[in-house]
């Protein structure tokens, strides 16, 4: 059975009324006050005209790194030349008391990657294992020892940083003394806190947001998300009670749009930050959304349709991307020229796919 309603009533006309305050002069003359349409019982179509999905490929499969920690710059290393004391490491102070558990202090790599000795100066070990590390330092002391014999351990790593920040039970930076996973990586924390938005997630390695779903590896065991870390990489996990949109374009107020109790519908981001008085298309606003660091859509959505009753109200979704184009825009590559910018200044709060499609060339 059909149904007949008066199409600028109730919510719809405050909704209407209260954008079109905000935008300056919003009418549809085409409308005249009083118009009754006949709409179906069915749901009304959505105001989705365009929707295109993308996925990016995964990291190409690495093979296991080297069991055999490389020395580098940071790390403390306690040499020992069997017969000369005097050679290696300094050996800590203390009192009597202490004198039988003294054990030396250690070297600490130097930011060149060398530590300095006795006799022989500067030694570079950067790279080198423990092994190779003796190797180096015999032959260095061969001229002046007959038949030296050295040890070197490391008892400190500190030249290969993990960084884990946001909703750990225990972030910080930590340091990786061995090959470690990014599953392993994720364990050293002690794990997650229940606020973490795993969906939105990072692996970050020399300023880029890598193609990795932490999600899938922690809730499903996609062990292809499972790769090896590196040092320096850094891992985020947002908290998901913090969710907002973004919107830029033909606006005012462009920029972050926060969302209440998780829900915000197109029409109230727009509302809030008050389109410009002329000069917009509500008929083509582009919407960028990430629905995992390699998964997203791009949608084009007629807002128009929903003003008049033709659609429901389109919600977002945390991290959306709007863009309320000032013309009609030809194609995607014309929008996502205009918007880059605008994430570039913003990317380190970017949802992860966004950050990889757009902002990692």
């Amino acid at each position: 059975m059909n149904k007949r309603i008066r199409l600028l009533s109730g919510k719809s006309f405050m909704m209407l009324y209260a954008l079109a305050l905000l935008a300056g002069c919003v009418t549809y003359t085409d409308l005249p006050a009083g118009t009754v349409l006949q709409i179906a019982a069915s749901p009304p179509a959505s105001a989705v005209v365009e929707r295109q999905t993308d996925s990016l490929p995964p990291l190409a499969p690495e093979p296991a790194p080297p069991a055999d920690y490389q020395i580098g710059p940071g790390d403390l290393i306690t040499i020992s030349v069997y017969g000369h004391p005097e050679l290696g490491s300094p050996a800590s102070t203390g009192g009597a008391a202490s004198a039988l558990q003294s054990r030396p202090s250690g070297n600490r790599v130097d930011e060149n990657g060398a530590v300095r000795l006795p006799l022989i100066g500067s030694v570079p070990l950067a790279g080198l294992t423990a092994a190779k590390a003796e190797e180096k330092l015999r032959s260095a002391y061969q001229p002046l020892i007959k038949e030296p014999w050295i040890s070197v351990e490391v008892i400190e790593h500190r030249s290969r940083p993990l960084y884990l920040f946001g909703s750990f039970k225990k972030s910080g930076v930590f340091y990786l003394d061995r090959p470690l996973t990014l599953l392993q990586g994720i364990a050293l924390a002690d794990g997650i806190d229940g606020s973490a938005g795993l969906r939105s997630a990072r692996l970050t390695r020399q300023g880029k947001v890598l193609p990795v779903d932490i999600y899938e590896l922690l809730a499903n065991g996609d062990q292809r998300q499972n790769v090896w870390l590196r040092a320096g990489d850094a891992i985020y996990l947002p908290d998901k009670s913090v969710e907002q949109v973004f919107i830029f374009g033909a606006v005012n107020k462009a920029g972050q749009v926060p969302m209440i109790n998780g829900q915000l519908s197109l029409a109230q981001a727009i509302a809030a930050s008050t389109p410009l008085s002329t000069g917009f298309d509500f008929t083509r606003v582009r919407i960028i959304r990430s629905l995992s660091p390699t998964k997203g859509e791009l949608l084009v959505v007629d807002f128009d349709k929903t003003m008049r009753g033709q659609a429901p109200p389109f919600m977002l979704v945390n991290g959306d991307i709007i863009y309320l184009p000032r013309t009609s825009l030809g194609s995607w590559n014309d929008a996502i020229a205009e918007i880059l910018p605008s994430l570039s200044a913003i990317s380190a709060i970017l949802q992860p796919y966004v950050s990889i499609k757009f902002l990692s060339q």
